[in-house]
């Protein structure tokens, strides 16, 4: 293809999420108002709860096979090549730039974590729509490059929500407790201002430990008690019992908490999806012209098509916030952009190329050009969600989200080019 005909292919996908996400942003301003963080909250809950599920379903039951799908066996090892290479260049990242104790796993998260489903859920339908486009000549281009993406989507989220889940998660608590541990030696120094007698501080039993580290050898002998040998092994024994039921109960807990996020909704109607798709019987019973239940199958359908216009909305909506000032290192966002916009993408196109010459890969375009959009999008939206839900680099994760999704506009269009140009 001529390279103005490339451009026009790969540019307007990103524009008419350009125009969508800028009519949601100027909703979302103080102005206007109509598009609040409370309302778009509310509207991501059904988006993800109700739409995008429903889409996910409706694209993976009516179009894949179990054939298609032993086909598709080498999407999970690219988005585990995605994501390893995404951690090692964020660790780099990280230990070069130095950007806080609490902003190293955010910047991991952002380097590997990527939006494999939202935006291909966006930029793919359009592809195959758009007149000249390379892939309009498939009959299947829509049902199939849904298919795809819906995959990538419920693939991406058990990656997004194990590793970064975790990473974030122990981040938070070490940044929380040396605040904590901060905060206490500041009330202690006021107390000793104000007393100079040990009789003045009141231990309790369960805090006796850790104020032990904080008092001189000869306070510390008031708390111990001379022991039997026999008191010591019980003793010892009893420690050894209490600390692997704490360990079990912190690795019970956070299995708990990340099972909740992995089996979300849109993940668990992609598997379902892929379950009636590859067993004919269930098929013929949902997704065909003429079968008994076909109403179940139409009425997803109109709730899915409601997932991209909201997506985006919510999408333009939320980036606003990034315009506020942050103290967030603007090196942090460069790296962040040139690991995900240059280093990823030319790894992919190593790792896509050689798996195609392997013979690992389908005769599918389509198929070929989703694995490589999996090294080029932006972080995934998740993340915010996770930071939210820690309370850890908020403000920060809206500052980097606002200048790569800002500069996606420009990448995604060069690399579709780029793309386009290798497999046609």
């Amino acid at each position: 293809m001529k390279f103005w005909s490339l451009l026009i292919v790969a540019w307007m996908p990103i524009l008419e999420v350009l125009l969508i996400g800028s009519v949601a942003a100027l909703l979302a301003t103080s102005y206007i108002n109509i598009l609040s963080s409370e309302a778009r909250k509310h509207v991501n809950k059904i988006v993800f709860a109700v739409f995008v599920p429903a889409l996910s379903f409706t694209c993976l039951a009516e179009s894949v096979t179990l054939k298609d799908l032993i086909s598709w066996w080498f999407m999970p090892v690219n988005l585990a090549i995605t994501f390893s290479i995404g951690v090692s260049l964020g660790w780099i990242a990280a230990k070069i730039i130095i950007p806080g104790s609490h902003l190293q796993s955010l910047v991991i998260a952002c380097c590997s974590g990527g939006n494999w489903g939202t935006l291909p859920l966006i930029i793919v339908p359009a592809l195959c729509s758009e007149p000249g486009s390379p892939f309009q000549k498939a009959s299947d281009c829509d049902s199939k490059g849904l298919s795809y993406v819906s995959l990538s989507l419920a693939l991406g989220n058990i990656f997004i929500w194990t590793h970064n889940y975790c990473v974030i998660e122990r981040s938070a608590k070490i940044h929380k407790g040396r605040f904590m541990k901060n905060s206490d030696l500041s009330k202690i120094r006021d107390a000793d201002l104000e007393s100079t007698e040990v009789s003045c501080y009141v231990v309790r039993e369960e805090d006796k430990g850790e104020y032990e580290t904080l008092l001189p050898p000869s306070t510390k002998a008031d708390f111990e008690e001379p022991k039997s040998k026999n008191d010591t092994s019980v003793d010892a024994i009893t420690n050894s019992r209490g600390r692997f039921q704490e360990i079990w109960n912190i690795f019970k807990k956070n299995a708990e908490d990340v099972m909740e996020f992995l089996l979300t909704p849109p993940t668990i109607a992609a598997f379902i999806g892929l379950f009636v798709g590859v067993i004919p019987t269930f098929k013929s019973l949902i997704t065909v012209e003429d079968a008994p239940l076909r109403v179940i199958q139409s009425s997803l359908k109109i709730l899915g098509n409601a997932s991209i216009p909201c997506t985006i909305l919510i999408l333009g909506g939320n980036l606003t916030k990034g315009i506020q000032k942050s103290a967030l290192k603007p090196l942090v966002v460069v790296a962040i952009t040139v690991i995900r916009y240059v280093l990823l993408p030319i790894c992919g196109i190593g790792v896509v190329t050689g798996a195609d010459k392997l013979g690992f890969l389908p005769e599918s375009p389509l198929f070929k050009y989703v694995l490589l959009i999996q090294f080029t999008v932006p972080p995934a939206m998740s993340i915010g969600t996770i930071a939210q839900l820690f309370e850890v680099g908020e403000e920060e994760c809206s500052v980097i989200f606002f200048w790569t999704y800002l500069i996606a506009a420009v990448a995604l269009t060069v690399w579709s080019m780029v793309y386009m140009s290798i497999l046609f």
